[in-house]
């Protein structure tokens, strides 16, 4: 059999000698017998929340969430039948969405403040090289008044 990748020949192994491709799978192709891909692979993983860097809008968003619970807690404690059962139960989701939202607001202070407290370090610029004998003065315009951008792009390429 042949890689698929340089078209080096091989026998019965898993990477190519030459380059180095996988080619464990080459025989199974070529009988048609692949095996099935895992079903992790297939799966959409959603992004966690913790992982992604939190924006204002998100902190701030899920602290007028939780006022948002907490509005509505009161409303169902004052003006609805039977509400003075259950009202507190509206506490739980609003407390949470209110303190994931101070807590990512106090997460992005955090780190301005580690980002202010970081020293600014500027690399030396090199120094301009120059040849020898040769100074900015010298690059001055000619004293002709030059016909065209070539002649005056030549004059300062002789020197």
């Amino acid at each position: 059999m042949f890689c698929p990748k340089c078209a080096a020949e091989f026998d019965d192994q898993k990477f190519c000698r030459f380059c180095g491709a996988n080619v464990s799978l080459v025989p199974q192709a070529l009988t048609g017998k692949l095996p099935p891909a895992p079903e992790e692979s297939r799966r959409v993983r959603r992004r966690s929340s913790k992982s992604s860097t939190p924006t204002l809008e998100s902190a701030f968003s899920k602290m007028f969430t939780g006022l948002a619970f907490m509005a509505c807690a009161v409303a169902i404690w004052r003006f609805m039948p039977g509400g003075a059962w259950w009202w507190y139960w509206m506490l739980f989701p609003a407390f949470a969405t209110f303190g994931e939202g101070i807590a990512k607001w106090m997460r992005i202070r955090n780190e301005q403040r580690t980002q202010a407290a970081l020293p600014v370090v500027t690399p030396n610029p090199p120094a301009a090289v120059l040849p020898k004998g040769v100074t900015t003065s010298s690059l001055e315009e000619p004293a002709h008044d030059p016909s065209s951008i070539v002649e005056h792009t030549t004059y300062h390429l002789k020197q």
